[in-house]
This record gives structure tokens, C-alpha cells and sequence, in this order.
């Protein structure tokens, strides 16, 4: 999944808020039509370059997402045959690791979330990532996504990257102690995402998480 490093990454975009809960989810609001939440929004051009990190196998964009050992993401889907669709869900995935790493480095002003998101997308990163820095918490275990699906606007620019996920085998874990808080399987584990992707504007490869629409307890998924 390596592409061409690009010399800037996103920045920070000051929008209004999607207040989503702390452990990843929001209300899901799709709409009973079939336009794309979002497709008429363009991704924002960036204020500040972010610095890369890590060897071009692990930064598809010039700038790290890898992750610790025992923080295994698993995305088990196929890619798209469409060029924009394929790299859209490419990083819808990048994204989806940059919060992650965001938790393991203790920081949601980490490279790889302002790279791979903005507005709401950015937004929802840093809900997610401070949540667990307040909570003295990172992440262990293994986490699935599966059931990927996408479907573009009719201008091209904006992609509806929708998946499942399966958090069943991943665990907070206490950054001072290092003790793994295991919880029994539920219904709990299981959430749907609709992450629309926008395409950068000055790169055909590169494109950022403006929204986010989660449904907790999805049936769909379990």
C-alpha cells in the first residue's frame, strides 16, 4: 500500500464540533436518501507541514503510522477496484491507525492524525485519543475491521469508506501500571463506521477523514 511521500501533510482545521461518546461511537445519522453525507465538503488546505517520521514502507505518505507489537489492527477487507475508492480506503485505514498511534505516543497532536484527518474527522481523533490520555489509558490486543464497502460522490472528490468493527479481543490497558482491563464479549464490541474521505487538494493519493458516523451495538456486525 505504498505511494509517493508528499512533502506536506494536513494541519489542524477548525470546525464545529461532532461530539461523539469517548470509547469510539456518535449517533449515527445517515440519511434515508442515498447522497453522501458531507461529498461537497473539500479537504482543507494545510497552515503547518507535519514532520515525517519512520521509513516510507511504514509511512505510506511520508509520515508514520506504525504502531507497538501489542496493538494489532487488523483490517480484513478487499480493496476496490476504482482508483479513488482503492486509495480512500486505503486511508480511511491510515486514519483509523493514526488514532492509535495518537494513544501510544500521548499526544492527539501526533503527525499522522493531522495528516489523515480534518474538521470532524480531526475532531473526532482527538475526542478519542484524550479521552484515553485523561483516563491514564492505551490500547492492547487485537482489533478487526471487516465488511468494507464504498461508494463515491458524483464529483469524485469524496468517498463513503463504511465498515465494521470487532473490539471484542482489545483491551484498555493502564499506562502506569501496565495492567490489561479485560471485559467479557458484548454487544459492546461490535461498531459500524461511515468515515467520509475527502481527496487533498493538491494530491490525488492523499486524502483525510472529514466525518465520522459511528453506531454502537451494531447488529449489522455482529
Amino acid at each position: 500500500m505504498t505511494r509517493r511521500s508528499l512533502p506536506v501533510a494536513a494541519a489542524l482545521a477548525a470546525t464545529a464540533a461532532l461530539l461523539l461518546t469517548a470509547c469510539g461511537g456518535g449517533d449515527d445519522k445517515s440519511s434515508d436518501n442515498d447522497k453522501i453525507a458531507g461529498a461537497d465538503q473539500e479537504s482543507k488546505k494545510p497552515t503547518k507541514p507535519a514532520e515525517p517520521a519512520g521509513s516510507s514502507e511504514d509511512s505510506p505518505d511520508g509520515v508514520d503510522v506504525s504502531l507497538p507489537k501489542d496493538m494489532n489492527l487488523v483490517f480484513d477487507w478487499d480493496k476496490p477496484k476504482a482508483k479513488n475508492e482503492a486509495a480512500a480506503m486505503d486511508d480511511a485505514a491510515n486514519y483509523i491507525r493514526a488514532i492509535f498511534r495518537g494513544v501510544d505516543k500521548r499526544t492527539a497532536k501526533e503527525a499522522a492524525v493531522t495528516t489523515y484527518s480534518t474538521g470532524d474527522g480531526l475532531h473526532y481523533a482527538q475526542v478519542q485519543i484524550n479521552d484515553r490520555l485523561d483516563g491514564g489509558r492505551t490500547s492492547t490486543g487485537t482489533r478487526r475491521y471487516y465488511d468494507a464497502s464504498t461508494r463515491s460522490s458524483t464529483n469524485g472528490k469524496s468517498v463513503e469508506v463504511a465498515f465494521c468493527s470487532d473490539a471484542s479481543k482489545f483491551y484498555g490497558k493502564e499506562v502506569k501500571t501496565g495492567k490489561v482491563l479485560k471485559t467479557e464479549p458484548s454487544p459492546e464490541d461490535f461498531s459500524h463506521f461511515r468515515i467520509i474521505m475527502v481527496q487533498f487538494p493538491t494530491s490525488d493519493s492523499l486524502w483525510q477523514a472529514s466525518k465520522v458516523f459511528v453506531e454502537e451495538k451494531a447488529a449489522k456486525c455482529q
